[in-house]
């Protein structure tokens, strides 16, 4: 029967709204549902409030700005109109005096406020007037009426030049421009200034600011004058009840959402995101993350990325287990392959001492030994390499030249007993690399100073310089002295070979023939 069915016996379990959606967009659909009243409570306050509080202050604006345009207007073009009716009369007569009279009567009047105006002829001498206080710019058509925007000082007017080279130039002051612009009867502060696209305006009356909140309205009128323009700006209307209760929602919403916002993300993230946290700060290499109880107001995500944590740090202990066995593999095989590579070395030299004691000439004796200089070179830098290993700083090269210093003066043919070899390198290191050019290079550059004297004394030295990890190897001595033998040597069979170990320290080789010294930079760095 119907009453027996177990699905409808079965207890339904209530789904929370928006279950099925992923964490981000259950915390947006929340925050706009609850935040929509007052969005349109702020909405609907904007809109009266721009509306009511903004129409008077443009209208006063407006009748303002117009009649300050005008004035400033009128002013330049009756000025500009009595100085181009003399300019055209002086022009064709240089003493024409009534025409310089009447213009200087008409200026007469703002000459006290500092308005100056001169008609000079081509040469540059004032023919009317006076000189003017800021000096004529160079203008890009001096056949055209040309204003000239002065920040700071005032406006400079110049009239079209007559043919014969006479010209005509007007300045307006700052405050004379600032108290024609000023509009009759018009008590709230306002800031006016005279502009032209691309240049720096021309302030005549300043509006400091209030703050971030001050809001402005600005009116700019064209003067038709050189594309000068007239701009003037007033504050807004005071902040009345609408504008307060504007200014208010927006903080009003933004505690709204931050509240809900704290509640819903603390409870779906934070906490759980916090408890991973602990879990994953306790974390040591070589350990599993236990599971992490998130409680039960969590995001499935959160879970989903703990259970990653988790399997991570299980393969993590797996990786480095075969590690640690793997290194303890390539330790011994080193090991061994360093020991095998040291018997091989020794065996060489011993063959090479074996056939140089049974040589049938000195020649040969003499070739032996420099051949077993070369392998001990090698072998130096092999053992001082391997007794670094653990440490990994690199070679202490001043233990690698005194030990290769000692070799070569062991294996020196006997006339070349006398052999003197001073070091004096100080505490750096180097890679195995420059080790190993660095000693056979000292090998070449020592035994060609004892082939061309056997009793000769050599230095060697290394000193670090002003750059980093930079030091400079020189091996001086009497036999590397500019000479036919010398050079023959080089020439032959020391040349090539040094060359070859310079690139290989990826440095040039300098000779100073007259001191006798070879200088090379080499890459090392502190021992200290």
């Amino acid at each position: 029967m119907a009453e027996d069915d177990p699905e409808r016996r079965r207890p339904t379990v209530p789904v929370a709204p928006f279950q099925h959606l992923p964490t981000g967009a259950r915390v947006f659909l929340i925050l706009s549902i609850a935040l929509l009243p007052l969005a349109l409570i702020a909405l609907f306050a904007t809109l009266q409030t721009t509306r009511t509080v903004d129409v008077e202050t443009r209208a006063r604006l407006r009748v303002a700005g117009v009649e300050a345009s005008r004035a400033l207007a009128n002013e330049l073009v009756g000025d500009m109109t009595a100085l181009r009716v003399a300019h055209r009369a002086i022009a064709e007569d240089q003493h024409d005096a009534p025409s310089c009279a009447r213009v200087q009567g008409i200026f007469a009047q703002q000459s006290a406020a500092g308005i100056r105006f001169q008609v000079a002829d081509a040469a540059g001498h004032v023919l009317c007037g006076a000189e003017l206080p800021v000096p004529l710019p160079a203008l890009d058509d001096p056949d055209k009426v040309t204003i000239t925007l002065l920040p700071g000082e005032g406006l400079l007017v110049h009239l079209p030049d007559a043919p014969n080279g006479t010209r005509a130039d007007a300045f307006f002051p700052t405050e004379v421009l600032a108290d024609v612009a000023r509009p009759s009867g018009f008590v709230p502060p306002y800031a006016a200034e005279l502009t032209r696209p691309d240049e720096t305006p021309l302030e005549l009356q300043s509006l400091p600011r209030y703050g971030p909140l001050d809001r402005r309205e600005t009116l700019v009128v064209p003067l038709g004058l050189d594309d000068l323009s007239f701009s003037m700006s007033v504050r807004s209307a005071p902040i009345t009840s609408p504008v307060l209760v504007a200014m208010l929602l927006p903080l009003l919403m933004w505690a709204a959402a931050a509240g809900i916002g704290w509640f819903v993300v603390d409870r779906l993230l934070i906490r759980p995101l916090r408890r991973l946290r602990t879990s994953v700060a306790a974390y040591q290499p070589g350990e599993v993350i236990d599971h992490v109880n998130f409680g039960a107001a969590r995001a499935q995500e959160i879970a989903e990325l703990g259970e990653t944590f988790e399997a991570i740090t299980r393969t993590v202990q797996e990786h480095e287990a075969n590690l640690a066995e793997g290194l303890v593999r390539q330790t011994k095989l080193t090991r061994e392959v360093h020991h095998r590579v040291k018997n091989n070395l020794q065996v060489i030299a011993s063959l090479i001492n074996f056939h140089a004691r049974s040589a049938a000439s000195d020649e040969a004796s003499e070739a032996y030994a420099s051949i077993q200089r070369r392998v001990d070179a090698l072998a130096v830098v092999h053992r001082h390499h391997f007794a670094e290993l653990e440490e990994n700083r690199g070679l202490e090269l001043r233990a690698v030249i005194g030990e290769l210093a000692s070799n070569i003066r062991a294996t020196a043919p006997e006339h070349a007993a006398r052999l003197g070899i001073t070091i004096d390198v100080e505490p750096l290191l180097v890679s195995q690399d420059v080790a190993v050019a660095v000693s056979f290079l000292l090998t070449e550059l020592v035994e060609l100073a004892m082939m061309v004297n056997p009793g000769t004394q050599v230095r060697i030295s290394a000193k670090r310089t002003g750059e980093n990890d930079q030091a400079v190897l020189r091996v001086s001595s009497p036999a590397l002295v500019e000479s036919p033998e010398l050079s023959e040597l080089v020439a032959s069979r020391y040349g090539r070979v040094m060359l070859g170990l310079s690139r290989q320290l990826r440095a040039p080789l300098h000779h100073d023939p007259l001191v006798g010294a070879y200088e090379i930079g080499i890459n090392a760095r502190s021992a200290r």
